[in-house]
């Protein structure tokens, strides 16, 4: 809407609730503590209420309610020309290069935010050589970091 673009939508996946617990099978989230944070926990409706603060709220925003591992496989998302992916956790991120990583169009990029997480960059490097994935990465500061696809 900023931008008069009309033919492309802004997709945003989150809980709303936080993050799970860790996944006792995933040895990287082993001891992760960020499902206590509440502070973490921003409901829909007030990230509905920051997009409309900025005039940004239309149709072309849709959004995806529940853990990753079970809203991103299944969502009805084409091709990306941007992937924000802020995980957090090794299983988290795992969860969304996963299902939208092969989306993004050649030439789009990908920024990971919570880069300077261990886990996170572990699920970062462990995706990255399961595919042969060679862009280089970008490190922003000693959080996050991006990468262009080929």
């Amino acid at each position: 809407m900023a931008h008069g673009i009309i033919d492309r939508s802004v997709w945003v996946a989150d809980s709303f609730q936080g993050l799970p617990p860790p996944d006792p099978s995933v040895p990287a989230d082993s001891g992760d503590k960020h499902y206590t944070f509440c502070e973490l926990a921003i409901s829909l409706e007030e990230v509905k209420a920051n997009f409309a603060k900025y005039g940004l709220l239309d149709e072309q925003v849709k959004f995806l309610k529940g853990w990753f591992a079970d809203t991103l496989p299944t969502a009805p998302i084409g091709s990306l020309a941007v992937l924000r992916a802020d995980g957090d956790m090794y299983k988290s991120t795992m969860d969304i290069l996963t299902a939208l990583y092969p989306k993004v169009s050649s030439g789009g990029f990908v920024i990971i935010d919570d880069y300077g997480l261990a886990a996170c960059q572990q699920a970062v490097t462990d995706y990255r050589d399961r595919f042969g994935i060679v862009e280089p990465i970008t490190t922003v500061d000693y959080t996050w970091a991006y990468w262009r696809k080929a």
